[in-house]
């Protein structure tokens, strides 16, 4: 085997074996303690508790985040630096990258929620970890995520009627990365 000794092999499968077989915990025995029926799926969640989660409480806390953040960057006293520095003091990951970002507001008011926090690159390049320098060998990108937002969709201004919505995924940018 290549100057692996056939014993250690032995016992690091018999050590795979073991901890891929499903355990008990202490004191139950098989059979007891069922917890009901499980969803599919790697996780195994049980379905009564997927159940007991209303579908849109998750969307309505995201939204709301999202709302507290573009009012975090509105009335944020810090001036908008477009500098190309690293900040090592901040503990906020988007100003100690090797790629730093700021924030903009991405407006749309045929969307909910209207304002999203989009990042920006602030350098064309990236800042070299020894010099701290700016280093244009290097290109600094945006990191693009599909967020989910709900897009309003009423009727044109001749025809009168209720507007619905439509729940999509929009692509925005997340952050930065140093890329050669």
């Amino acid at each position: 085997m290549g100057g692996f000794p056939p014993q250690l092999f032995l016992l690091a499968i018999s050590i795979f074996l073991e901890l891929s077989q499903p355990r008990n915990p202490k004191g139950k025995r098989k059979g007891q303690g069922k917890s009901g029926p499980v969803a599919p799926g790697p996780h195994q969640v049980p379905l009564d508790l997927v159940s007991r989660v209303k579908p849109y409480a998750r969307m309505e806390e995201y939204e709301r985040n999202l709302g507290e953040m573009v009012a975090q960057l509105r009335n944020s006293s810090e001036p908008a630096k477009r500098k190309c520095e690293v900040n090592l003091q901040l503990w906020l990951s988007n100003k100690r990258s090797l790629s730093p970002w700021g924030y903009s507001i991405n407006h749309d008011p045929s969307r909910i929620p209207e304002d999203l926090p989009e990042a920006r690159c602030l350098c064309l390049g990236c800042v070299n970890p020894f010099t701290m320098q700016e280093d244009r060998s290097m290109v600094s990108v945006p990191v693009f995520s599909q967020v989910p937002v709900r897009r309003r969709l009423c009727p044109p201004p001749p025809r009168p009627g209720p507007c619905r919505q439509r729940a999509v995924m929009e692509t925005i940018a997340v952050g930065c990365t140093c890329i050669f």
